[in-house]
């Protein structure tokens, strides 16, 4: 998957990224941004990466710009099938480069169906990559944006 106009690339994620993972993961504004804003203990991180990538309902990708590591997406399949959740990280040296679109766009493109993804509303460029991508704003549920595409 590419994106010919930014150079970006996405690629599947491998163990072997693990540790710069686990780096954009621990960032400040990663954590303010996620659900669970504390640190990820390297120990942690290998157990959630090694069942990642062993799980055929959760795509985890690495984008790329001229072989340099970006940023990466991640589309999880609810349990019944019928829908993806999507999630992404732009790593903190990439950030403000438009990157994050152009990732989420990508994966979109290889996604089928409906998906959805939700925004914490401190963190409006994730909210504006949502939109950008093709998702519409659902609603705010219990101090979250949750965007849709059907």
């Amino acid at each position: 998957m590419t994106d010919d106009r930014v150079g970006l690339r996405l690629r599947p994620a491998t163990a072997a990224d693990a540790a710069l993972l686990l780096e954009w993961r621990n960032d400040a504004a990663t954590r303010q941004a996620s659900h669970n804003t504390s640190a990820v203990t390297p120990e942690n991180h290998a157990c959630w990466l090694k069942a990642l990538l062993r799980n055929p309902s959760r795509r985890l990708l690495i984008a790329e710009v001229n072989g340099e590591a970006v940023g990466s997406v991640r589309a999880d399949r609810d349990p019944d099938g019928t829908c993806h959740e999507l999630s992404w990280t732009v790593a903190p040296s990439a950030r403000g480069r438009g990157l994050g679109i152009s990732m989420v766009r990508l994966l979109l493109a290889e996604v089928s169906g409906p998906v959805r993804a939700e925004v914490k509303p401190g963190n409006p460029a994730s909210g504006r990559i949502a939109e950008a991508a093709g998702m519409r704003f659902d609603c705010e549920r219990e101090g979250v944006l949750h965007f849709r595409r059907s």
